[in-house]
């Protein structure tokens, strides 16, 4: 952290600190979010009450009430029918944590928010942007319950494209903490190739359609089938990539070849994230620094992966997988907003 704090800007260090821990904060949040979904534990609460939802039931009355409301949801019918109350705590307390989890990082964000607002120590400009998060913050509740409503209609599964969104907002606003929290603490910029500073740029584009492709491979359970490595059932390219129609649906639809899609998405970033440390090289030794994170960041990413996978999506390695996808787009910003200064 020492190292990170360049500032001597007592104003710019305590609210680029304040915003690094928010931004840790999201990613504990990313990280108990994949944890609620692979424990299947995301429709146990089938009411959304952003005030009195903070406190979880405490007398057997409001478990049962609570149960109840349960018991009327397609998942209690069609998977869970006949669960107990006790086996019902247990897939209710993770997602009861997941929201309670927002809830505090709403408190960690507008309390200190509102205390440098205040006391006039927000640098001039930061204040829209800091206005702006907050509201993302926000956004990301109500995505959150849009995403859980669409369970709790006819089948007990979640609409993968609203499992994408609410997943693709929060990486997004990790990503505007992190990057508004760099530009407060950091002075020292480095100039880099033109060619260097589009690669990494073009990594992040790829890296977010990455991400959006997990989404909708978690969204669509579609790592519990094709379970091999490095083949994908004995074929490298599976025949039934294209077996819906029409053939574009198989883009967003299919689950084999959003697999497909994803993997050769992982052997991509290898590459590119080579390439960045091979060119790096040649530049400063802070650029370099940078550069090898990122790319064991990615290859460990990517055996987490393959693990995952042999493993049929066991819930610890499918968490520290999701977890990893963060730790990656960390990184990838830290090497570009190192190389591009501060804005």
């Amino acid at each position: 952290m020492k190292s990170l704090i360049e500032t001597t800007d007592p104003n710019k260090r305590a609210i680029g600190i304040w915003l690094l821990f928010v931004a840790f904060s999201v990613f504990a949040m990313v990280v108990v979010g994949g944890a609620t979904r692979l424990t299947e534990s995301g429709l146990s609460m089938v009411n959304w009450n952003p005030v009195t939802g903070a406190i979880p039931p405490i007398t057997q009355e409001e478990w049962m009430e609570e149960f109840n409301d349960y018991r009327t949801s397609p998942e209690y019918k069609i998977k869970n029918a006949g669960m107990s109350l006790e086996e019902f705590k247990g897939i209710f307390y993770w997602e009861w944590g997941h929201r309670l989890l927002g809830r505090l990082i709403g408190v960690f964000f507008l309390v200190p928010f509102l205390y440098f607002l205040w006391r006039k120590k927000v640098p001039e400009g930061l204040t829209p942007r800091l206005f702006g998060l907050f509201i993302l913050g926000g956004l990301q509740g109500g995505l959150g319950w849009y995403m859980v409503k669409s369970g709790l209609v006819n089948e007990p599964n979640v609409s993968h494209f609203r499992l994408t969104a609410h997943l693709s907002l929060a990486l997004i606003i990790f990503s505007a903490l992190l990057w508004t929290a760099l530009s407060l603490v950091r002075e020292s910029y480095e100039t880099v190739s033109d060619r260097f500073r589009k690669l990494t740029i073009f990594t992040l584009f790829i890296l977010s359609l990455q991400i959006i492709l997990g989404g909708f491979v978690a969204g669509l359970k579609a790592g519990y089938i094709m379970n091999t490595w490095p083949l994908m059932e004995g074929q490298f390219v599976p025949d039934v990539l294209f077996a819906m129609d029409p053939w574009w649906s198989n883009l967003v639809s299919n689950a084999v070849t959003l697999q497909f899609n994803h993997r050769m998405g992982a052997y991509l970033l290898f590459v590119l994230a080579g390439l960045i440390w091979y060119m790096a090289r040649s530049e400063s030794r802070a650029v370099q620094s940078a550069a090898n994170m990122l790319f064991a960041v990615i290859i460990l990413q990517i055996i987490i992966g393959v693990i995952m996978l042999l493993m049929h999506i066991p819930v610890s390695w499918g968490t520290f997988h999701q977890g990893g996808g963060v730790v990656v787009i960390g990184a990838l910003l830290n090497l570009i907003h190192k190389t591009r200064g501060q804005g």
